[in-house]
């Protein structure tokens, strides 16, 4: 069986890190502003990185490892609650491949069910999530290829290229050295013979204009990562010397070479392009994370801009068995102080670890999509209901905040759930994700939803059509969009012919209100409201600009939502 590298450095870290840290970070320390030392805006620099696994297989679904890889203890049998591998359930609603496990119904009657990772159709599931929610770039695990497991991760890296191709999300590869007794040689040869082909990739990460790969275990402190730091060196100046942008998963204490980390690896952790200190196993609470902050953190950037580093610390949603998410306030405190530190990218561990119950993918919401008596945990266990996706959409927001589309805020801006409840006169759109076909300057999609009548979004010239779209976080009933520009007379009267179009998945859209013309006076506000026949249960609306009589490009200040 495979072994994850949380799993080997749990202990080492939970012992020698937040237990050994001063006191929490006082309100009072000085945040920094985001300066890239090294890289400029790429795929990982500015961005939010995933850690994919995509090493989910299940009996009969013609993955060459032949079992319920990573679904439960003895891969050669059914998973059950007495041959169990993970502690959460994936909600299974969007997957077209299920595969009969030995658990009980779930408690809504249903067979429980799992997918495979070896699905062309989970990974696309799992990149279009990918796409709708802020993840910009996956790193797809890669553990020792000489294995038995090798044929599956080989097929696994084609399957994630496809799926990155087709929805525009970038992905590289991400090597887990640990226990891989002739890495020395053998991830060279890997490299060679097999993954750098798949830089050829539109969907491959660049930074820098040069590929991206990671080396996760060089330099920590224990006998699953024996290496000495010339053996470690000599592997990441091999790969620059491929022309390749290296980033390194190091111990926490890297800096330091204390705790986790051997010590006599500067000269191996200053050698990458780009450090992504790990933090699973080493805190579990918003105050651990204010402590992380004021502690190493603020040092670590201070070492890396010295050094020209890019610096990608890790954020985690929290083990749900273990009671760590707080409903989302743990992983938010964490996005807050990883952007006020001024972090170069964020890594997100993990995207699909269901094995550690560590996971942002869709989950089980309630008891009802949990089989019966499995004593595997949905994510209200905390007792706060939770959509499936909102640690997903609480990772869209924090990609805002990393790219200040979002003020920089302590207070989670996120809900649990989103359109149940909500008061008829709430702006759905406000802060919301945007997109758009094109924009002109600074004139940027954003401005249309960020509560101010003066900023404004405005598309290429002269290229009809154009759209504004506004992503609402979950699929949400409404009713009419209100559509405004600037309140002053020096915006003169002019008339805008759009239509607007409603889709839940981001790519399918129907029209919710035919193309017409519309008058914008700044007699009567610069407003139009614009109402559809009838409620449309919609995640994405999209208003698309064919005509404007006052300039040619489409023109808003706000793009307003309402569920009545």
């Amino acid at each position: 069986m495979g072994a994850s590298r949380r799993t080997f450095i749990a202990s080492v870290l939970a012992g020698s890190v937040v237990g050994a840290l001063p006191g929490i970070a006082s309100a009072s320390a000085a945040p920094r502003t985001a300066t890239p030392a090294a890289g400029t805006a790429g795929d990982v620099v500015g961005k939010i990185t995933v850690g994919y696994q995509g090493w989910f297989a299940c009996a009969g679904d013609g993955a060459p490892i032949d079992g319920w890889w990573h679904w439960s203890q003895d891969w050669s049998r059914t998973p059950s609650p007495a041959n169990n591998a993970i502690k959460a359930w994936p909600d299974m609603r969007e997957f077209t491949g299920a595969y009969r496990t030995g658990y009980g119904n779930l408690g809504d009657g249903q067979p429980a069910t799992l997918f495979s990772s070896y699905d062309q159709q989970t990974v696309d599931t799992h990149f279009l999530w990918m796409r709708q929610n802020g993840c910009d770039t996956a790193a797809l695990q890669r553990f020792n290829p000489n294995s038995s497991e090798g044929p599956t991760r080989d097929a696994m890296a084609a399957k994630v290229r496809s799926s990155a191709e087709a929805n525009d999300v970038k992905f590289y590869v991400m090597y887990d050295v640990t226990g891989w007794t002739a890495m020395q040689t053998e991830i060279k040869a890997d490299w060679t013979a097999k993954m750098s082909a798949h830089t050829a990739s539109t969907a491959y990460a660049r930074q820098s204009g040069q590929p991206v790969v990671c080396i996760w275990g060089f330099g920590f402190n224990d006998d699953n990562h024996p290496w000495d730091a010339a053996t470690c060196l000599d592997v990441v100046t091999w790969f620059k010397s491929q022309g390749c942008y290296v980033i390194g998963g190091v111990p926490r204490e890297w800096r330091t070479g204390t705790g986790g980390s051997r010590a006599g690896y500067s000269g191996v952790y200053h050698a990458f392009d780009m450090l992504s200190p790990w933090m699973v196993g080493a805190i579990g609470t918003a105050a651990d994370s204010d402590s992380v902050y004021q502690n190493v953190n603020i040092p670590d950037q201070a070492d890396c801009d010295a050094n020209g580093i890019d610096y990608q610390p890790c954020v985690l949603p929290g083990d749900v068995s273990a009671n760590q998410r707080a409903h989302g306030d743990f992983m938010w405190r964490q996005f807050y102080n990883m952007v006020r530190v001024g972090a170069q990218g964020i890594y997100v561990s993990m995207f699909d670890e269901y094995g550690e119950g560590n996971q942002i993918a869709k989950t089980a919401e309630n008891a009802s999509q949990v089989p019966t008596g499995s004593g595997l945990l949905a994510l209200d266990a905390d007792g706060t209901a939770c959509s499936s996706d909102y640690y997903l959409r609480l990772t869209a927001d924090g990609g805002r905040m990393l790219k200040g589309q979002l003020a920089l805020t302590a207070t989670r801006p996120t809900p649990p759930v989103t359109g149940t409840g909500t008061p008829p006169g709430t702006d759905l759109a406000l802060n919301r994700p945007t997109s758009d076909s094109g924009h002109t300057q600074g004139y940027v999609s954003g401005n249309a939803v960020d509560g101010d009548p003066n900023t404004y979004w405005e598309s290429a010239d002269n290229a009809f059509p154009q759209w504004l779209q506004v992503d609402l976080g979950t699929t949400t009933a409404t009713a009419r969009i209100v559509l405004t520009l600037p309140p002053s007379a020096a915006w003169g009267a002019r008339t805008q012919t759009f239509s607007v179009q409603g889709g839940t998945d981001g790519s399918t859209f129907t029209t919710l209100a035919a193309a017409a013309g519309h008058t914008f006076d700044p007699a009567t506000g610069n407003t139009v409201t614009v109402t559809f026949p009838a409620a449309a249960d919609v995640r994405y609306l999209r208003v698309v600009v064919t005509a404007n009589t006052g300039w040619p490009a489409g023109q808003f200040s706000g793009l307003q939502v309402y569920s009545a």
